[in-house]
């Protein structure tokens, strides 16, 4: 066991452990930004610094382990004023009109200035520009961007699909499609996983909400919702409402209020079977796409996103 201090706080652990784990482990909290346990643990965000007595410079506590005798200040002024810093200048590289940002409210990097108490900025904003193609389900907006890494670790490292990495260089280093290929032209197959891990807007689903509702309120269309076994199980979440009561039954009747009424010649549908297919059919047995060497990967329920 290693034994260390943390906030005056007298704590051992296995050698082996990070600071930051160390400090979950006594229930003291260190912000991040780019840290995804075992996957996304580079310290490129810099916003988990902490002090270590006897060191010159903060380091950060995701990927720096702990010493026999080390003394660690989470939330020290030299830690606040030096992570303050390090967000500002992430902001620096980031559209923060949040007003008019989809991922407002659910926002990491919102959340850490909004606690830091950062009200201005005094770096001029560097914009990324990007012709990204709009029609595609899964859309980029290189303006949001901050470089976590976060997509680029979980499409290599979980999915095996290697879509995104680092490219150009200098200052002109970026996240966008591996080789700088056009998103369409890639072996992506819209798992949503880079959404979901994404910190921030720069990473999006396709918004279709509009053209449903027109289609809802058009009498000469005919709407047919698909819902699939985990929406089914889940929807209630979004809502803070129980599993008990988020029943398929109360998701029927809600979609019914909208407007996919039977009685207005719209049919509410369940997809188990085609769920279980299509399960079957991304098994690590199926073959590659044409053109390409990787096969799909495994995936055990419908996508997020789809075409």
């Amino acid at each position: 066991m290693v034994n260390l201090k943390i906030n005056g706080r007298d704590v051992s652990v296995k050698e082996g452990t990070t600071i930051l784990d160390a400090a979950k482990s006594i229930g003291e909290t260190i912000p991040t930004l780019c840290y995804l346990k075992d996957i996304n643990e580079i310290g490129a965000c810099r916003v988990c610094v902490v002090e270590v007595e006897g060191t010159e410079r903060c380091v950060t506590a995701c990927n720096n382990f702990v010493e026999e005798g080390m003394v660690v200040y989470t939330n020290s002024r030299k830690v606040r004023t030096t992570r303050k810093t390090n967000v500002k200048l992430i902001l620096s590289q980031h559209d923060y009109k949040c007003g008019t940002c989809i991922r407002s409210g659910n926002c990491t990097l919102q959340s850490l200035a909004n606690e830091l108490n950062i009200s201005e900025m005094p770096y001029d904003s560097i914009l990324e520009k990007d012709n990204w193609d709009k029609t595609f389900p899964l859309i980029r907006d290189a303006r949001k961007c901050i470089k976590c890494m976060r997509c680029v670790q979980v499409c290599d490292n979980i999915q095996g699909m290697h879509v995104w990495d680092v490219v150009n260089t200098g200052s002109r280093t970026t996240v966008n499609v591996r080789g700088n290929h056009k998103i369409h032209e890639t072996a992506c197959t819209l798992c949503g996983q880079c959404v979901s891990s994404c910190p921030v807007g720069a990473l999006t689903e396709r918004d279709d909400v509009g053209i449903v509702l027109d289609a809802v309120e058009n009498e000469d269309i005919i709407t047919v919702v698909q819902v699939a076994p985990a929406v089914r199980t889940a929807w209630g979440e979004s809502f803070g409402l129980s599993k008990d009561f988020a029943t398929a039954q109360r998701l029927v009747a809600g979609l019914r209020r909208i407007g996919f009424d039977y009685m207005r010649s719209s049919r509410i549908f369940s997809i188990n079977t085609g769920s279980t297919k299509r399960a079957l059919s991304q098994s690590p047995a199926s073959p590659p796409r044409p053109g390409s060497s990787l096969r799909n990967p495994t995936s055990s329920g419908p996508c997020l996103l789809s075409a």
